[in-house]
């Protein structure tokens, strides 16, 4: 007889997932669960509306509209309120919440631009209420959080050298509330997880090697493909249930080992949604502090620009010192440059895509500023040990000095910058960043009704009329 791998499932993860999905109702919860998911919507809704002035975020619309073949499915594209199938609005809409890379952190990717995304459009098409929105969200984030973590590379091994595959994992954040929405049985879920399994990528570091906007291709994928696996799952596939159980079904391509006591931890008792990081600056989660830092000295002394010699940041953290003195290439190379944003939020100082424009990548005056950014004499924060920081429950502290051209010195030190969980943003916060973020499509009055509407979610009925509050595409502010 042929030789061959077992197919045997040793334990039932999977189908624990699964029941847990299915289970988790609105009123059971807790209320402070429920208000950090309206703050993370407002957000993620925020921080795409931002990005409607990029190139490649009307890109993402036109190609959605292009899938759908036209106009028409029920399901909003944020950044023009044109409709499309659900599966399509999660492709574009993974894409803008992401092209700021303003969204959100969790201990290994961004689950908003997919949970949000997913539940926002499904609701919509399938007139779902403000509750099961906010059920099929919770849900979405504690899979998506437990399944990312199970399959981390082992403890000291850079992410950008090995099995850092985000959009690998991100896929599980839409696919689960786009079954939880569809009301999926448990079963079906489990092959929906499957199904996900078998469409998510392989881990890629290409885009970041590259520094290629590609990157918002590949959270806009993950988020169609999620949504995808849930509705294949309802249309019915056999079998390809366990897909956390059979040992080389998930996981064996990114790392040699799983921790399959991740995939079923604290299920009953610990919500990991109240874990995840938002961003308060357009740029990657490890600029966050030092931007924080640089922003409040200056405002605090009213520095300007040309009034300084250097700043220093310390420790600096390896592959985010990057500078090019012949100007920056692309969003992401420049979101992930800590000179550069530094430069950004002294010359701009209200952060949005003015920060990500061709003419401002290459402007003189910013890559002469960011030229005096450097990097402190304490060796680097690895990658690696910074996440292990934020899964441990802190966050890297960073110290930052500026030097001004005529002998001052300012210091300021900093760990949990606005927007980590240990330092949340209330909602009046949130509120501000909102209308700061989307004041480019919304008069005051526009924005204050999409903020109404996600503070009081839960009291909708019908979330088809989402789409009244989206600037239209032939109706934008200015």
């Amino acid at each position: 007889m042929k030789k061959g791998r077992s197919t045997a499932k040793l334990t039932d993860h999977t189908q624990k997932l699964a029941n847990y999905v299915v289970n988790l109702q609105y009123d059971s919860i807790p209320h402070e669960v429920i208000e950090r998911v309206k703050i993370m919507t407002l957000h993620t809704i925020g921080v795409s509306l931002a990005a409607s002035p990029i190139q490649m975020t009307k890109d993402v619309a036109n190609i959605a509209i292009e899938m759908n073949g036209g106009r028409g499915g029920g399901a909003s594209l944020w950044v023009t309120g044109e409709q499309v199938s659900p599966m399509n609005a999660a492709f574009a809409n993974g894409a803008s919440a992401d092209m700021l890379d303003w969204e959100d952190c969790a201990w290994a990717g961004h689950p908003l631009c997919g949970t949000i995304p997913a539940g926002i459009g499904f609701a919509e098409a399938n007139k779902k209420s403000g509750r099961e929105f906010l059920e099929a969200a919770v849900a979405g984030f504690e899979v998506y959080q437990r399944v990312s973590m199970a399959v981390q590379p082992p403890k000291g091994i850079d992410h950008v050298e090995k099995g850092w595959g985000i959009c690998n994992w991100q896929i599980f954040s839409a696919c689960v509330p786009a079954a939880k929405l569809l009301n999926l049985s448990s079963k079906q879920v489990n092959q929906a997880l499957g199904m996900a399994c078998t469409l998510s990528t392989i881990a890629s570091n290409l885009a970041q090697a590259t520094m290629s906007d590609s990157y918002n291709y590949q959270q806009a994928v993950a988020a169609q493909s999620g949504a995808l696996s849930a509705l294949i799952a309802k249309y019915g596939i056999r079998n390809l249930e366990g897909c956390f159980d059979i040992p080389y079904a998930y996981g064996e391509h990114l790392t040699p080992e799983v921790d399959n006591t991740w995939f079923n931890r604290n299920l009953d008792n610990h919500f990991y949604t109240m874990d995840i990081l938002l961003k308060h600056w357009p740029a990657n989660m490890w600029v966050q502090t030092p931007v924080e830092l640089v922003d409040m000295i200056i405002k605090e002394n009213d520095i300007s620009a040309d009034q300084i010699e250097e700043i220093i940041v310390n420790p600096p953290t390896i592959h985010r010192m990057r500078f090019r003195e012949d100007g920056f290439t692309s969003l992401t190379e420049a979101q992930f440059s800590m000179p550069y944003v530094i430069a950004s939020v002294i010359l701009e100082p209200s952060p949005g895509a003015n920060w990500y424009t061709d003419e401002m990548m290459i402007n003189p005056k910013l890559i002469e500023l960011a030229q005096r950014v450097k990097a402190g004499t304490d060796p680097g924060d690895t990658l690696a040990s910074s996440f292990e920081a934020y899964q441990n429950g802190t966050h890297p502290t960073k110290h930052v000095t500026i030097i001004t051209k005529d002998g001052r010195v300012f210091e300021k030190s900093l760990s949990n910058h606005k927007g980590h969980p240990a330092n949340m943003f209330t909602w009046e916060e949130i509120c501000n960043l909102f209308r700061q973020e989307t004041a480019s499509v919304y008069t005051p009055a526009e924005a204050q009704k999409m903020i109404e509407y996600v503070m009081n979610i839960e009291n909708m009925e019908d979330l088809s009329g989402f789409n009244q509050l989206l600037p239209t595409k032939n109706h934008q502010k200015g």
